[in-house]
């Protein structure tokens, strides 16, 4: 930083002018009281007292500082430094004038004695003013915290005061000492200082005005050489500029390496060096930007001829709104062309070609020039590299393209128009585009078609839509192939889609076939008039010759959801068969194709829906039933399905074609449904097994039933009475395991190990209930069985009461292990230890007496205990 002479705070002033603040000495406060008690606020004075000397010593007319010489020791010789060098080094170039001033203090505050640099910083940043107010603050701060320590250190602070008075003559010798050194050192280095500031300046100045016509010396005609550069390019003379661009590069600018505006200058060579290539290129560039406008609408031109010369109906695929197009000014004489763009406007584009929409001349213009030019390769290569982002937009899809068919007629006019306008290049630009690069763009361009296409149709859920993105896709795919294009994976792709559909297709017809589950009451279908009755026969095909000879009102078999289910088949094999019929495929493949569809249907879509139909909790066993005889149904709808579909795909030999699958998948719902009759029929009988509450230590049997049991049989009657519609072998599978499921429930209550004790009276009671079971075994409730079968259900726990019952324990041990009319052949020795344990413990109590024919039972029974146990260690055994 410069500075006046005049203006130095070191400079030697006039003495009678300069004021040292040593000079006067202040009274010292701790000379007025000798007393040991001094009042608060006579400290409170003292201290400010204190604060007027510090202020005192930032006159303006201060000069310098110097450090006392320390007794013993040598004189420190000081590097005096200017004040800009210290307030650069201790605040940033960029800091604000608050810092600056806060740095200040903080040195003041850090240094004891040398203060002369940081007054100096003080007055070279000519904010002193501002600095006198920050440090009065500062000391009315530090007033403030002295304040509040007095008040809180009182006592101390007394103390304290009572021992600087005894020091404050000391301190008033010390400063007229110090005074005195002052005058003399700044008498004896004022002078000096200032000479050698100017010395310093002056060799300063002389040296940079050295350097300065040196650089600019050599700078000047690199300057001028880049100024001439510049004119030429405006008034554009090329070729005297690109010989100034070299001379430029070659040989001034290495000369000047090291100055900031050579790098830059050469940094902007390869950007001058473009823009004399870019002017001849302005035309091309105004065709590329019209070609890329104008693309959309020479595809959808292509596209429509292509259309009417094929007599392909895509009228729907092709509707989109017209909208009048205003004219665009031509950008390179800013006229409008009116009779260019008439045809657009009255709708007749279809007599035009890619020639009339597009002004191809500045391709053939720029070639030329290039050619001319020598660099012919380097603009096919920025042709192409143009043509080739150009061609990455097009093939950016439009957002939330999969929503509607707009997206994807605009998608595709895109890249039609696009090849199409190569294809005219590839014919009249004399080379420019070849075939076989015509053929790599198109090669990568069709794989991210197919990706794209792959990937927002997959997010297509609606059948319309995907009909409408299909025919779209066979013109854009007949357009392009009538221009030479390969185009065997659009055809793929189309394939790809065509199971897409189907799958779309089956979502949808999972939803039908649950609403028409959800809507049928299971109640077969009864008409009261000939209508009614037509309605139903010709929408299922049922031949019945019996019922149409039956007076009405007529009850069908089946439910509302046959035919429903039936019609709805017929509905989707017709919709697979508006995709898959205009794909160009043999009639045998489109047969094949339909039918696998169907079959998917049948197999996986019809079939999970009647599975978890029959999983519902809430259906009822006569629903059950109604499903399983819609079932049987719908499996003898398969052969007519499979001619249904003959005639549709116009398919000659019927023995070729595939079946359908429909009976195995009926048949394995009907296992599965009539499972869920076995389980709810189980379930239900457990429920009245549940109330069975026998009394084990009964004395004598009630002389009738149990009741729960009339109950259960009741139940039974009623059910097995609604059998008459069910198939007779699913009836009498039903029958034999509910007769099983009473008989093992039976037993299990008996062998029940929580029943410690069991009389005869409480057997006899469970031979009464026994007896009512193989009553109701007999009364055949499902007609069809064999005799006997339901009665030996019962078997087991026949002969187990039998034994207990009569004693006949002679017997069993006598034919035991015999298989030819054993009478006990059933009972396992374990079950009748365990019985025969339960009946010990309820006679316990009558062992020990008197009575001659109860201890004679006890031995008996610890005889056959025995017996008993020895069988069961001996059928283990073996």
């Amino acid at each position: 930083m410069e500075y006046d002479d005049d203006k130095n705070p070191f400079a030697d002033s006039d003495a009678s002018e300069t004021k040292n603040p040593f000079d006067e000495t202040p009274p010292n406060p701790f000379d007025e009281r000798e007393s040991d008690s001094i009042g608060q606020a006579d400290v409170l004075a003292s201290a400010g007292k204190g604060r007027n000397e510090a202020l005192d010593v930032l006159n303006p007319k201060l000069t310098v500082l110097s450090e006392p010489k320390p007794p013993d020791r040598p004189k420190p010789r000081f590097k005096f430094k200017t004040a800009a060098s210290i307030v650069r080094e201790l605040v940033p170039a960029e800091g604000s004038i608050a810092q600056h001033h806060e740095l200040f203090l903080q040195e003041i505050e850090a240094v004891d004695e040398y203060w002369g640099p940081t007054f100096r910083g003080v007055y070279e940043t000519g904010e002193h003013e501002q600095f006198l107010e920050r440090l009065d603050e500062r000391i009315k701060k530090y007033d403030r915290e002295i304040e509040r320590m007095c008040s809180h250190h009182y006592q101390g602070f007394i103390d304290s005061v009572h021992d600087l008075l005894r020091v404050g003559k000391d301190a008033s010798n010390l400063k007229q000492e110090v005074v005195k050194i002052d005058k003399e050192v700044r008498s004896s280095c004022t002078k000096v200082i200032q000479a050698s500031e100017k010395l310093v300046k002056a060799r300063t100045v002389e040296s940079n005005i050295a350097q300065t016509i040196t650089a600019l010396s050599a700078c000047l005609p690199v300057l001028q050489m880049f100024s001439k550069l510049l004119k030429q390019l405006k008034e554009k003379k090329y070729h005297p500029a690109l010989k100034s661009l070299e001379q430029l590069e070659h040989n001034h600018l290495p000369k000047v390496a090291n100055y900031r505006f050579s790098r830059q200058m050469r940094d902007q060579i390869p950007k001058l060096r473009d823009s004399l290539k870019e002017a001849s290129m302005t035309d091309l560039k105004d065709f590329l930007e019209n070609i890329r406008k104008y693309s959309p609408k020479m595809g959808e031109i292509a596209m429509r001829q292509t259309a009417e010369m094929l007599e392909m109906d895509f009228t729907a695929a092709l509707s989109s709104p017209r909208h009048p197009r205003q004219p665009q000014p031509n950008p390179f004489t800013g006229e409008i062309d009116y009779e260019a763009m008439s045809e657009s406007m009255y709708n007749t584009e279809e007599d035009l070609s890619a020639a009339d929409l597009v002004d191809f001349s500045p391709v053939y213009r720029c070639l030329h020039i290039y050619t001319v030019l020598g660099e012919r390769d380097i603009y096919e290569r920025y042709y192409r590299k143009q043509r080739a982002q150009q061609c990455t937009l097009t093939l950016q899809p439009p957002t939330n393209m999969h929503e509607e068919i707009d997206g994807y007629r605009t998608f595709f006019h895109g890249i039609v128009g696009f090849f199409v306008c190569e294809d005219h290049i590839l014919n009249t630009g004399g080379g420019l585009v070849s075939r076989e690069y015509l053929e790599e763009v198109w090669s990568g361009a069709l794989s991210k078609i197919i990706g794209t296409l792959r990937n927002h149709s997959a997010y297509c859920t609606d059948a319309a839509l995907m009909l409408k993105i299909k025919n779209l896709m066979m013109l854009f795919a007949s357009t392009l192939q009538s221009y030479g294009y390969h185009v065997d994976k659009l055809y793929e792709l189309l394939q790809e889609l065509k199971d897409h559909y189907n799958e779309v297709l089956m979502q949808r017809w999972v939803s039908r076939f649950r609403d028409i589950f959800e809507e049928d009451n299971y109640h077969p279908i009864q008409v009261a008039t000939i209508v009614e009755y037509n309605q139903v026969s010709t929408t299922f095909p049922l031949h019945s010759p019996s019922m149409e000879f039956q007076p009405f009102p007529k009850q069908f078999p089946f439910s509302a959801m046959v035919p429903r289910v039936y019609v709805e088949v017929k509905e989707f094999i017709i919709s697979c068969l508006e995709f898959s019929r205009d794909l160009q495929l043999p009639q045998t493949e489109l047969d094949e194709t339909v039918r696998k569809s169907t079959n998917l249907l049948l197999t996986r879509t019809l079939s999970g829906c009647l599975s978890s139909l029959i999983r519902k909790p809430g259906l009822s066993l006569l629903q059950l039933i109604q499903i399983v005889i819609n079932t049987v149904h719908l499996e003898e709808t398969n052969i007519y399905l499979e001619n249904y579909i003959s005639e549709v795909t116009e398919i000659e030999d019927m023995n070729q074609a595939a079946r359908l699958q429909a009976r195995s998948m009926f048949k394995d719902i009907r296992a599965e449904a009539e499972e869920h009759i076995y389980k709810k029929l189980v379930s239900k009988m457990s429920e009245f097994i549940d109330l069975a509450n026998y009394d084990w230590t009964l004395n004598e049997p009630l002389g009738t039933a149990s009741s729960w049991l009339i109950d259960l049989i009741a139940f039974l009657r009623t059910v097995f009475a609604s059998f008459t519609n069910l198939p007779t072998r699913v009836a009498q599978v039903c029958c034999l395991a509910a007769c099983q499921h009473l008989a093992k429930s039976m037993m299990a209550m008996l062998s029940d190990e929580n029943v410690k004790v069991v009389t005869n009276g409480a057997l006899s009671q469970l031979d009464l209930d026994l007896c009512q079971c193989e009553t109701f075994a007999v009364s055949e409730p499902v007609p069809g069985l064999e005799e006997g079968l339901l009665t030996m259900c019962f078997l087991d726990l026949r002969q187990l009461l039998d034994l207990f019952l009569t004693w006949d324990w002679t017997t069993y041990f006598a034919d035991f292990g015999k298989t030819d009319k054993s009478k006990y052949q059933r009972v396992q020795p374990a079950t009748a230890l365990l019985i025969l344990d339960k009946l010990r413990e309820a006679d316990k109590k009558s062992v020990f007496s008197l009575n001659k024919k109860d201890r004679d039972k006890a031995k008996l029974l610890e005889v056959v205990t025995k017996q008993l146990r020895g069988l069961v260690q001996q059928t283990s055994s073996t």
